[in-house]
C-alpha cells in the first residue's frame, strides 16, 4: 500500500526540506563486501549468488524505516511492502525490467525470482508492483568494478545499488557495491546503517537458509 504523508512528522524532514528541491539530490556511497559466506551459501543451496544477493539487500532494507519512503513530485510517500527490481536480458537482446517482491522466506523469494525473470526474458514485458516501494539493483558480472555512479534522471528516485564481478582471493571473496540514494529520503547514517545491515545479512546467509 502506498500513501502520502507530512514530511515534517518523519525522521527525514530536515533532509526533505534541504534536499527535495536540489537539481543533483543523489548521494552515492560505496562499501566493499566480505561475501565469501554467501558463495558457500549458493553453493550450498544451489540458489543463484545474484537472487541471494538481492533477497540479503532486500532483508537488510526491511529493517531501515527510511527505505519504506519515496520523495516525488514534492511530496513524501510510505510504503509498507519492499520489492527488489532486477534487471534482465531478454531474448531480443535488449533488457526488460522485473520487480520481485521481498519475502522473509528465501525459497519464496527465490520461486518468484525464477518464476518472474524467466516470463520477462521470453516476453520481453517487464513487472511493475506499483504498491511496493522498489530498491534498484543492477548486476554487471562481466568485469570487476570499483564504483558504478547511476544518473540521476529526475524519474526514478528510489534507492539503487549496483555491482560487478566479485574477487576471489585465497581466503575470502570480496565484491563493492554502490549504493545511491535521494538525499531527501535519508541522511549518510542511515545509508550507512543499511550497508552495515546488508554485510550481517551476508555473513548469516547460511543461517537464515
Amino acid at each position: 500500500m502506498k500513501r502520502e504523508i507530512n514530511p515534517q512528522e518523519t525522521s527525514c524532514a530536515e533532509a526533505f526540506s534541504m534536499w527535495m528541491s536540489s537539481p543533483q539530490p543523489m548521494v552515492t556511497l560505496v562499501k566493499t563486501f566480505d561475501v565469501s559466506r554467501l558463495r558457500k551459501a549458493s553453493r550450498k543451496t544451489g540458489i543463484k549468488f545474484t537472487v541471494l544477493l538481492c533477497w540479503c539487500i532486500a532483508k537488510a532494507a526491511s529493517k531501515i524505516d527510511e527505505f519504506y519512503l519515496l520523495p516525488k513530485d514534492n511530496k513524501l510517500f510510505r510504503y509498507d511492502r519492499l520489492a527488489v527490481n532486477v534487471i534482465v536480458q531478454n531474448v531480443k537482446g535488449g533488457i526488460t525490467l522485473c520487480d520481485i517482491p521481498y519475502s522473509e522466506s528465501i525459497s519464496q523469494f527465490n520461486a518468484d525470482y525464477l518464476e518472474i525473470t524467466s516470463l520477462a526474458s521470453k516476453t520481453c514485458k517487464g513487472t511493475s508492483l506499483e504498491d511496493y516501494m522498489i530498491v534498484g539493483t543492477s548486476a554487471l558480472p562481466q568485469t570487476e568494478l570499483d564504483c558504478i555512479v547511476n544518473q540521476y534522471s529526475g524519474r526514478w528516485n528510489n534507492p539503487f545499488l549496483a555491482w560487478g564481478r566479485f574477487r576471489k582471493s585465497l581466503f575470502k571473496t570480496t565484491l563493492p557495491i554502490s549504493l545511491q540514494f535521494h538525499h531527501a529520503q535519508m541522511d549518510g547514517a542511515e545509508a550507512c546503517c543499511f550497508l552495515d545491515s546488508l554485510q550481517k545479512e551476508i555473513n548469516n546467509s547460511l543461517q537464515n537458509i
